[in-house]
C-alpha cells in the first residue's frame, strides 16, 4: 500500500469517563500509524467527565507532542464533542472515533486506502449484531435505523458508527453547520460527496460501561428523525384527514337513527370515543410541539458547547500548544 506521507491526519476522540482507556488507545493508534509515515494529531474532547479523564489527557499531552485536549464546561453530548474537536482539526483528513476501543484503530488503514482511491468520506457500519451489546441495545438499534430510514430523508446502514474519515474539503463545510441537536451520522449522509461504507466488527470495550441508557436512545431516535425530515408532520396530517373523513361519514348514520327513533348509544361508547379522539389530538399536537420546540431552541443561537480549558489554539489552520 502506498501512503501519502506528505498528508496530515487529525483524529478527533470524544471522551466521557474514559480514564482507563486513554493511554491504551494512544498506544494502539501510534502502533497503527507510525509505520505509515503520516503526520497526525490526536484531539481528545473531554465531554464533562466525572473521573480522572482530564488528568490522563494532560499527562499524555505532556508526554506526546501531538496529543491535544479540549475540556468542555459540562457534558454537552457526543455529537457536540465531535463538533468541538472537528473545529480544532487542521489535518488534510479528519478521523472520528470513540475512546473505548470498540472502534479498532487498525481499521484506520482501510480508511486511508479508500481515501487514497479518491473517496471524500469513508464511514463504517457494524457487521451483524454487536456481540458485546446488551439485549435492549440490539433491539433499539435495529428499530432506530429502520425508523430513521422509513421516516426521514436519509438512508443509513444498520449499525452506522461515528468511526469515519472525512476529507478536509468536507470538513470545511461541516464547520459551517450551526444547528440545534446536531447528529453527525445523519449530517455525513446528507452532505453527499463521494462516500463509501466499510463493515467492521466492534471490539469489546477496553474498560467501563456504555453510558447510553434506553431513555437516551429513545430521545436520540425522536430528535434525529425530526431533524432530518418533516415527514412526521405529513403523517399526522394524513391521520387527521382520515379520522375527519370517518367522522363525516358517521353524521348521516346519526341523523337517520334520530329520525327513525332508534336508541342512541349509551354513555360508555360516547366516553370511549371522546377519550380516543382526545388522546389522538394530544399525540398529534405533541409532534407539532416538538418541532416548535426545536425552532425555539434554534432561534436562541446559543453556542453548541462551551470550552472550559484546552492546551491548544488554532493559528493559520495549525494547532499551537499553549
Amino acid at each position: 500500500m502506498a501512503y501519502l506521507v506528505d498528508k496530515k491526519l487529525s483524529i478527533v476522540i470524544p471522551s466521557h469517563n474514559e480514564e482507563k482507556n486513554i493511554s491504551y488507545l494512544i498506544d494502539q493508534i501510534r502502533e497503527t500509524l507510525e509505520p505509515t509515515g503520516y503526520a497526525y494529531e490526536l484531539i481528545f474532547v473531554d465531554d464533562g467527565s466525572r473521573d480522572n479523564t482530564l488528568n490522563e489527557l494532560k499527562v499524555n499531552a505532556e508526554i506526546h507532542s501531538n496529543v491535544f485536549y479540549v475540556e468542555l464546561s459540562r457534558n454537552f453530548g457526543k455529537d457536540y464533542a465531535l463538533k468541538a474537536g472537528i473545529a480544532m482539526a487542521s489535518g488534510n483528513a479528519v478521523i472520528t472515533m470513540d475512546a473505548d476501543l470498540q472502534h479498532p484503530p487498525q481499521m484506520i488503514l482501510k480508511m486511508l486506502y479508500h481515501w487514497e482511491e479518491g473517496y471524500d468520506i469513508v464511514y463504517t457500519y457494524r457487521e451483524g449484531e454487536n456481540p458485546h451489546g446488551k439485549g435492549y441495545q440490539k433491539v433499539t438499534s435495529r428499530l432506530f435505523y429502520k425508523g430513521l430510514n422509513m421516516l426521514s430523508d436519509i438512508k443509513m446502514e444498520n449499525g452506522t458508527a461515528d468511526f469515519r474519515l472525512i476529507d478536509e474539503k468536507v470538513v470545511k463545510q461541516l464547520k459551517l453547520i450551526d444547528e440545534y441537536e446536531i447528529f453527525f451520522r445523519g449530517i455525513i449522509k446528507w452532505a453527499g460527496y463521494k462516500q463509501i461504507g466499510i463493515p467492521y466488527v466492534p471490539s469489546k470495550r477496553h474498560t467501563g460501561e456504555a453510558s447510553y441508557s434506553f431513555a437516551k436512545l429513545v430521545k436520540l431516535a425522536v430528535t434525529t428523525i425530526m431533524a432530518f425530515s418533516a415527514r412526521p408532520l405529513y403523517i399526522i396530517s394524513m391521520v387527521g384527514l382520515l379520522f375527519s373523513t370517518v367522522a363525516i361519514l358517521y353524521i348521516p348514520y346519526v341523523l337517520i337513527s334520530y329520525c327513525l327513533g332508534y336508541a342512541v348509544s349509551g354513555w360508555a361508547s360516547i366516553i370511549a370515543t371522546i377519550a380516543f379522539f382526545g388522546g389522538l389530538q394530544l399525540m398529534l399536537m405533541s409532534v407539532i410541539g416538538i418541532y416548535v420546540g426545536k425552532i425555539f431552541m434554534q432561534s436562541k443561537h446559543r453556542p453548541n458547547y462551551i470550552i472550559r480549558s484546552s492546551n491548544v489554539v488554532i493559528v493559520d489552520n495549525d494547532l499551537i500548544r499553549i
